[in-house]
């Protein structure tokens, strides 16, 4: 898309980017340390390194299921976890073993190609607000229940990494726009994240309030459908909420 002929939107779709590509290496940099703590056998280690390498990919994942879905599958697989990060955490953190080398050699190498392509890969807003809906979906629904990163314990840690990932999304791609054309709605949906961000703040799990998570998610996707047409896009849909 030429700076030319590129929308507000598309331009802001763009802002986006350098966000993504700081998060995914992130991920791809705690990987290669859990590789290189797993050569060396350390497990207090690895559990470290793979803790690390969680936060930049659950802010990411407005885009992954998205944008790249098979790369996604075989990152983040979920709740079938045969490889990926949840294959890893059942070993080192399930039954304490650190003979995750073959896995973990396949999540650099997917980690890698993902961050290989992210400079160049097409963000369309329609793809982001529909990535940023479905996430802030599943934030209420499949992980309000005790969360993806059981075995590990840091299903917690998972949804403040995706609220912020979706507080980041929308003020940098939509906030502006939405605040023009429409000043209420755009202060709803900024009400329901803050009111998110505090939700997940408490300080652990079982302190969380989920009917309220629930609700505010819910709200929260509600409000984003609805921008979807004063920002010129189409209604965002739950069809991929859940892997």
């Amino acid at each position: 898309m030429s700076a030319v002929s590129a929308t507000p939107l598309e331009d802001a779709a763009e802002r986006y980017r350098p966000y993504m590509i700081e998060s995914i290496g992130q991920a791809l940099a705690g990987v290669r340390d859990l590789r290189e703590r797993i050569a060396a056998k350390d497990l207090t280690g690895a559990r470290k390194a793979w803790i690390s390498a969680r936060a930049g990919w659950e802010r990411s994942e407005v885009f992954t299921a998205g944008f790249v879905p098979e790369l996604d599958a075989q990152i983040d697989a979920w709740p079938n976890a045969d490889s990926g990060f949840h294959a890893i955490e059942a070993k080192l953190f399930g039954t304490n073993r650190t003979d995750v080398e073959a896995e973990t050699d396949a999540l650099v190498d997917h980690l890698d190609s993902l961050h290989g392509k992210l400079r160049d890969m097409a963000l369309t807003p329609q793809g982001l607000l529909d990535g940023t809906v479905r996430l802030a979906y599943e934030v209420g629904e499949s992980k309000a229940d005790g969360g993806e990163s059981r075995i590990s314990g840091t299903s917690l840690d998972d949804m403040r990494n995706n609220v912020a990932g979706i507080d980041f999304a929308y003020r940098t791609i939509f906030a502006t726009a939405l605040g023009a054309a429409d000043a209420r709605l755009a202060g709803l949906v900024e009400a329901r994240i803050d009111r998110l961000t505090k939700i997940v703040a408490a300080p652990d799990l079982r302190r969380v309030d989920i009917p309220a998570l629930r609700r505010t998610s819910e709200e929260l996707v509600v409000a984003l459908q609805s921008a979807s047409a004063k920002l010129g896009l189409q209604s965002p849909t739950l069809e991929a909420a859940t892997r």
